[in-house]
């Protein structure tokens, strides 16, 4: 017999239905492997013929909207949006930053330990918060935001600025999955598409962050910025605090604070931040500040790989209670093929999320509002398909598939497509734009909701973290993938286009054409002004931008071009996805 979820028999104990259930209980409990289970926790339920571990809470009807209830949403809604801001308002303006501070030859870790230290502890909070809660765990993040842009907004080397990126990508991970997956926690099972769409669309006021943030440097001085991001994550945190109170979460229920701590996977989480960090780091350095077969690219390269091998065979072997336990991957070829998928998106992200704006700088000119105005498709079309893609998960009860499918064959064309951009088409590209950003929305959180529809409920929060972990080190590793590439081909096309210029105008000292190429890479055109024979010669002068704009259009495409080898492996992915519409019934057969 099927027990509902509506708790007409909680007044009487002893009656025949609770005796049923009471049965059931226990043979269910008996067929669940003992390594599976939760200590301390006996709630176990069966999903469409799918065994797993319920969380005490009814996940099937949706509640009424009571006053606490959408300030707690509203709460998550500014840690969320608050994880987010931070790189897309300095990575909107990074030759003003290393212009006043310096760095230029190593702002890209200004983006990098950003994403690096989101990704690197997403799978320890993920299960940190799944056993003691989420209340304080996104407290401490909106702390670690709050903290990161109070020391950007007041660095004086780079390098403190990369520190504070730092801490700001701690918190950043912590708010993004604890807000998605508190989100998934407050929303009935088959509305999760429906409450993280609206979760999403807050981020809407930052959508022209490039224009914001061009604006605010440009006016004033790109300190702002990280006020700007300090201030709103500030209003989370105070709003975190006041109205967010959810239930104790079941695992820990029953244990003391020894036993919870004695819970946490601590090698895990050292095996897993030490091997992804040095792992990207060498990936980074690699053929840009350092030659590939050099000791400084090779061991930090070889020791991350080990060291996440290393994770691998402990998570398996070895963990007592494992970061991702095995009883998240009870739908394995949904999970698996949703996780590479979000792997390619995340690259193909980064690739126009970090790549559009400084080649909107880069290649069409250096006018604030122009930059600003050019970046506006991106920030509003990824929103759209994001919304797009979960609203339609929940309309159509499913039908994952489809939507993939659709957002990765728009991602690739669209992401393809970018290759044809010149200095004299710009007027191209506003709809090509519009459909690589349509189709990468489409992924980069839907297919993270999809994962917390076929995962346990006790579980939301880590595969939440998983799947950041994976969309973010996809980045990371196709941002330097895709930067090398563009450094690799903008070398040979500055020394063409802006050597020969030089050359014609009767300049041939190789140190000027040398400073000269330095300075349209680092974006710093004024400087060039200054040059011995360019100062003074404003025709030569422009001509000399001019070429650098060429050699910048010259290189981006290549990025384009290696993004559709990516995106073909997610449309493939995609096409073998199975179907999660069985997963989303409002009626759920629950053993209590």
């Amino acid at each position: 017999m099927t027990a509902q979820s509506d708790n007409t028999s909680a007044g009487e104990p002893n009656s025949p239905i609770d005796n049923e259930k009471a049965i059931l209980a226990e043979q269910q409990i008996e067929h669940v492997p003992t390594h599976d289970r939760v200590p301390g926790h006996t709630n176990y339920y069966e999903k469409n013929g799918l065994r797993t571990v319920g969380d005490d809470m009814d996940h099937e009807h949706e509640p009424p909207m009571t006053t606490k209830r959408a300030m707690s949403l509203i709460a998550m809604a500014f840690l969320w949006t608050g994880s987010q801001i931070p790189v897309y308002l300095f990575g909107g303006v990074p030759p003003y930053i290393y212009g006043d501070i310096g760095g230029a030859d190593r702002w890209i870790w200004m983006v990098l330990a950003n994403l690096l230290a989101l990704a690197a502890v997403c799978p320890f909070v993920g299960s940190l918060s799944d056993l003691i809660g989420r209340r304080y765990v996104a407290i401490i993040g909106a702390c670690f935001i709050v903290l990161g842009m109070i020391v950007c907004s007041t660095a004086q080397t780079m390098n403190i600025l990369i520190c504070g990126m730092t801490f700001a990508g701690i918190g950043a991970g912590i708010n993004e999955l604890t807000a998605l997956a508190a989100t998934s926690e407050l929303a009935p099972t088959a509305k999760r598409g429906k409450y993280v769409a609206i979760l999403i669309f807050t981020i809407i006021p930052f959508c022209p962050s490039v224009l914001w943030s061009q604006l605010i440097a440009y006016h004033s001085t790109w300190r702002y910025c990280g006020l700007l991001a300090g201030l709103w994550a500030f209003i989370g945190l105070v709003l975190t605090v006041i109205f967010y109170h959810p239930p104790p979460r079941v695992n820990s229920q029953g244990l003391t604070r020894r036993e919870i701590l004695s819970q946490i996977d601590y090698v895990g989480g050292f095996l897993s931040v030490s091997g992804m960090l040095l792992f990207m780091m060498g990936m980074q350095w690699g053929g840009y500040q350092y030659e590939w077969h050099s000791a400084h690219v090779l061991a930090p390269l070889i020791l991350g790989v080990f060291l996440m091998i290393a994770f691998c065979l402990w998570e398996i072997f070895g963990a007592k209670y494992p970061m991702f336990p095995r009883r998240i991957n009870q739908v394995s070829s949904i999970l698996t093929l949703t996780l590479i998928i979000t792997f390619i998106s995340g690259a193909n992200f980064f690739s126009i999320l970090m790549f559009w704006p400084t080649q909107a700088f880069n290649v069409y000119g250096h006018d604030p509002i122009g930059v600003g105005i050019r970046g506006l498709p991106v920030g509003f079309s990824i929103l759209a398909g994001a919304f797009i893609a979960l609203w339609a998960l929940s309309a159509f009860r499913g039908n994952n598939k489809t939507i993939l499918v659709i957002s990765s064959v728009l991602m690739t064309a669209g992401c393809g497509a970018l290759s044809v951009a010149r200095v004299d088409n710009l007027h191209q590209l506003w709809g090509i734009l519009v459909v690589a950003s349509l189709g990468i929305g489409g992924i980069v959180v839907p297919a993270s909701v999809m994962t917390t529809i076929v995962c346990p409920d006790d579980l939301i929060a880590t595969v939440t973290a998983l799947t950041l972990s994976i969309r973010v080190i996809g980045g990371s590793i196709g941002y330097c993938a895709y930067y090398n590439i563009f450094v690799s081909k903008f070398k040979p096309a500055a020394i063409y286009y802006i050597g020969g210029t030089l050359l014609k105008a009767g300049i041939k000292d190789p140190l000027v054409i040398k400073h000269a190429i330095e300075l349209t890479g680092a974006s710093l055109l004024k400087e060039i002004s200054h040059l011995p024979g360019i100062e003074g010669n404003e025709v030569l002068y422009h001509a000399v931008v001019k070429a650098g704009q060429i050699a910048y259009a010259d290189a981006y495409k290549w990025v384009y071009y290696a993004s559709i080898a990516f995106g073909g492996v997610s449309i493939i992915a995609a096409a073998f996805l199975g179907d999660i519409s069985k997963y989303m019934d409002d009626h759920v057969a629950v053993i209590m």
